[in-house]
């Protein structure tokens, strides 16, 4: 007997014969004898909607409220779930975030799980009973609402299964497990039986949605094994694993990107130590993410420029964060281009073999795509193009790489 959490997306619940889906693969488990816990997020379109309510009734809206909104989404998915298990013999109770409850930060909108006090559900999971969980919800401190923000009922699956020591978390999906690359660009791309926990956290950052970011970095710290699963077939899944139970691997293992992506460079800023310092903080204040950065010298001696990339719909926010502090950070001109996409190769096998980079940039130039900045980290290799250019470049990583085959 093992203990499961089961994680079903808002494409696996989207309506009442898909909720029934759900109850009968929940069932097959319970049938097997496990003790299975149920993550879910709201219905398909649910939460788009439930946001734009929140929009359209005050565009400045209090954000504990937008929460209070937002979170109604998982609270009818929960009951319809319940309720569809109990029609088909399954004992089974809905709980909401506040009645578990996942305690997390004051952080409305975005918010981070502190604890989770799951001896309630523990003692039911013991007793048969199936727990169905509302993801991408929390209690603050203050005992308001929380959400977790876009993504978060994964994190809340994955935190559930480790608070709860279980054996394994399943991340049901529309996919049936994690590729070499988007099998829509890539009809060869190839289905990986594994993949580890960096390399996962590296592709979900680097533009690969199977997995939300926070979810694997947080299987990654509490070691909870996960498998990506797809909700409307029976075909084996993807495990993400440590890297200690992996082989030295031979090849990267998958190709990410990302194609709305804006480049932005600030040309002429003062080569003295904080000048950075200021300019990040300033966009930090303002939460605009940055991903890439690199600083190159400038024609004068004295002066540096530096280039750093952002979703496409941060760039106009960070244009006037750089305009708002440019008193304090004197530079010379801001350049931004948009139409960028970022394509990155991932995989553990760049910590010991060379060429790899090589065999990247000599491919791409073959084909004419040019590189606008370079990045990398100890398992990734990033680059920013014309995003005119994304598909052709996927491709042809994927066929330099051989990735099509195992």
């Amino acid at each position: 007997m093992a203990r499961i959490v089961q994680k079903f997306g808002g494409t696996s619940v989207g309506d009442l014969d898909r909720i029934r889906n759900v109850a009968q693969r929940v069932k097959a488990e319970v049938d097997a004898g496990h003790e299975v816990a149920v993550v879910v997020s709201a219905m398909a379109g649910t939460t788009n909607q439930l946001v734009q309510w929140s929009k359209d009734i005050g565009p400045l809206h209090d954000a504990r409220e937008y929460d209070a909104i937002v979170a109604t989404g998982e609270q009818v998915t929960v009951g319809l779930l319940a309720i569809a298990l109990q029609n088909i013999g399954v004992d089974a109770r809905s709980w909401l975030g506040w009645q578990v409850p996942v305690k997390t930060d004051s952080t409305h909108g975005s918010a981070r799980i502190e604890a989770i006090e799951a001896d309630d559900i523990d003692a039911r999971l013991s007793q048969g009973q199936v727990a169905v969980v509302a993801g991408f919800q929390g209690i603050s401190e203050e005992g308001r609402i929380t959400t977790l923000g876009r993504g978060g009922s994964d994190t809340s699956a994955v935190a559930l299964a480790a608070a709860l020591n279980a054996d394994r978390c399943d991340i049901y999906t529309d996919v049936d497990g994690v590729y070499t690359t988007d099998p829509r660009i890539m009809p060869t791309a190839r289905k990986l039986d594994q993949i580890t926990f960096e390399e996962m956290l590296e592709m979900a950052s680097a533009g690969a949605k199977v997995l939300q970011t926070r979810s694997v970095a947080m299987g990654m710290r509490h070691n909870v094994k996960i498998q990506v699963r797809s909700s409307f077939n029976d075909t084996p899944g993807t495990l993400v694993v440590d890297e200690d139970t992996q082989m030295e691997r031979q090849k990267i293992s998958g190709i990410a990107y990302s194609a709305d992506e804006a480049k932005i460079t600030v040309v002429g800023l003062d080569d003295k130590p904080g000048i950075a310092a200021v300019m990040f903080e300033a966009l930090a204040h303002d939460n605009v993410n940055v991903d890439m950065i690199v600083q190159s010298a400038s024609t004068d001696a004295s002066r540096t420029d530096i280039t750093f990339s952002v979703a496409a719909g941060d760039a106009d926010k960070a244009l006037s964060v750089l305009e708002s502090v440019k008193d304090k950070l004197p530079y010379q001109r801001v350049d931004a281009a948009s139409n960028i996409a970022k394509v990155s190769i991932i995989g553990t096998a760049m910590r010991t073999q060379a060429g790899i980079a090589n065999k990247m940039f000599a491919s791409l130039a073959e084909k004419g795509v040019n590189l606008q900045v370079i990045s990398t980290s100890e398992i990734k290799i990033s680059v920013l193009i014309d995003s005119a250019y994304t598909e052709l470049a996927v491709r042809t990583l994927h066929d330099a790489f051989e990735l099509h085959e195992a």
